[in-house]
Order: structure tokens, then sequence, then C-alpha cells
């Protein structure tokens, strides 16, 4: 991945995540990228033999047509939206990119900041789901905790 760029996009395959997917290809992405979603599950699922290796890692990056593959997919638990597999596919054909996968596993806010630096990102783009104060409160604020702790500049697209 030597002298392209790593744009990152955090992915739940939520309506506010698959808006952050298009803001990134629209206006972040050109070609020769490497645009890597980044997905977290709060509960590891993943096979035994594994379990070992990713957990503090997190998976391996996955190309394009392996995560577009179900059956390669259930094996990580993850099973991606058609409309998000249609906009990487799509992207990566007009733009000319390298489209990869990345699955962690446990707090999302943790786990995209580190992410953030073990790929390395570039940059990383990610979703606003629009809480409002208490539940931002209560819940915790994944962008607001990524803005603040990441070590790499962030872009947050509201919904």
């Amino acid at each position: 991945m030597e002298g392209s760029r790593r744009v990152g996009v955090a992915v739940d395959f939520s309506d506010s995540s698959r808006n952050a997917l298009r803001w990134a290809v629209d206006n972040v992405i050109r070609k020769g990228d490497h645009l890597i979603l980044v997905t977290v599950h709060a509960n590891a699922y993943y096979e035994e033999g594994e379990m070992q290796l990713w957990e503090a890692t997190g998976s391996p990056l996955i190309q394009l047509s392996d995560f577009s593959d179900p059956n390669i997919m259930k094996k990580y638990g993850v099973k991606p939206d058609p409309e998000t597999l249609d906009i990487v596919n799509t992207a990566a054909a007009q733009k000319e990119i390298v489209v990869l996968l990345k699955i962690y596993w446990g707090d999302a806010r943790e786990k995209i900041c580190e992410a953030i630096d073990s790929i390395p990102l570039s940059c990383i783009i990610i979703g606003n789901r629009g809480l409002g104060i208490l539940k931002r409160v209560i819940m915790g604020s994944v962008s607001n905790h990524v803005v603040n702790n990441g070590s790499c500049p962030v872009t947050v697209v509201k919904t």
C-alpha cells in the first residue's frame, strides 16, 4: 500500500454509515487510493482457531471479492448489505481503487481509534446517527470519541 492513500470509512451497515461511505466515494476517494471499510462488532464471533489472533488485532484485511461472498463473510459473523456492496463495487470499478474490509471486535470507539494506527489510515470518515444530547451522554458518541482521540484527520458526515 506504499504511495497511495489509505482512506478509512467506519461502517456498521446502517443508513448513516452508507451516507458516510457515499460521501467518501464522491468527495475524498481518487484513483489509486485504498478504501478500507472498518467495522466493529461488540460480540466476538469467529472460529476458535483464529480467535487468539483476531482478538487483539482484528481480522486480516479482506479483499472486496471475498467480502462480497456471503459464505466467506459468515465465517466472520458479518453480513454486508447489498446497498453497501453496490457502492463499493461501483467505486472500485469506476475510480480504479482497491477496497478492503477490516473487522474488529469490542468497543467501537476504541477499536476505530486502534484501526487508525494499526492499518494505518491517512484519514477516516465516520457517520453520525444524529443522537440527541441526552442519548449522546448516556450511550456515548462513537464519532465524538474518534474526533477527540483519533490520530489522523476525521470527517464526520451528518445524516
